[in-house]
């Protein structure tokens, strides 16, 4: 097996979408796994590699990860992305957790009936321009630095050009109001690393279709 982290999990965003931003901005290579049948998942369960019985699955350093939280700031921490101190980290630690309660809802939106499709996107973008957004512009506002934490770039940067980029893609004009942010966003954007994944033929995936939710549900139902 070659040094590169083996990520392991279904071929599309999801929970595994952070892990594979955060490598990338690193400029960490790594490998990927689909999972594509059930089996392929119920013999990671009999081997006794998913520890709580779930994906995303993250081999590095000799561990086998699993728990998205745990395997971003084990990345974060080990490629310099996670604050100067304690009191950083911690801030980190906040605007990640208001990020990923933003992104939770564009990660189940997919699998929302047909029916709750409209109604779910309003809470997008009410809770994207109302609630989580602000907090960001109101930051780069009132410290006017290039990033969020210690005027260095961070794991929470990163968690929040992922976000900005997802909610456009079902909102496109969210960011009409938050100059602050689309700064921020272009800045962020090209920056080498960020750039690089940002082009076509980079191991970002596409915005989840139809089959990839098909095939999420085909290997977790029972």
């Amino acid at each position: 097996m070659s040094g590169k982290p083996r990520l392991t999990y279904f071929n599309g965003r999801g929970r595994m979408e952070p892990v594979r931003w955060l490598l990338a901005v690193a400029d960490v290579e790594f490998e990927e796994v689909f999972l594509e049948t059930k089996e392929q998942y119920e013999k990671l369960i009999k081997d006794g590699v998913l520890m709580f019985q779930q994906v995303p699955l993250v081999e590095i350093d000799g561990m086998k990860m699993v728990q998205t939280r745990a395997i971003l700031s084990y990345i974060a921490g080990k490629y310099n992305l996670y604050g100067k101190d304690l009191k950083e980290r911690a801030l980190i630690d906040m605007y990640v957790e208001g990020i990923t309660d933003l992104m939770q809802m564009i990660l189940m939106f997919p699998f929302s009936p047909p029916e709750a499709k409209e109604k779910n996107l309003d809470s997008i973008k009410d809770r994207a321009t109302n609630r989580y957004f602000p907090v960001f512009e109101k930051v780069l506002k009132q410290h006017g630095q290039d990033f969020l934490v210690g005027n260095k770039f961070s794991w929470a940067d990163v968690q929040l050009i992922e976000a900005i980029l997802a909610v456009e893609e079902k909102v496109p004009a969210v960011l009409s109001g938050f100059p602050q942010l689309q700064a921020f966003k272009k800045r962020i954007s090209n920056m080498p690393t960020v750039k690089k994944f940002l082009q076509p033929g980079s191991a970002r995936k596409p915005p989840p279709d139809e089959r990839y939710t098909e095939n999420v549900l085909k290997v977790l139902m029972t």
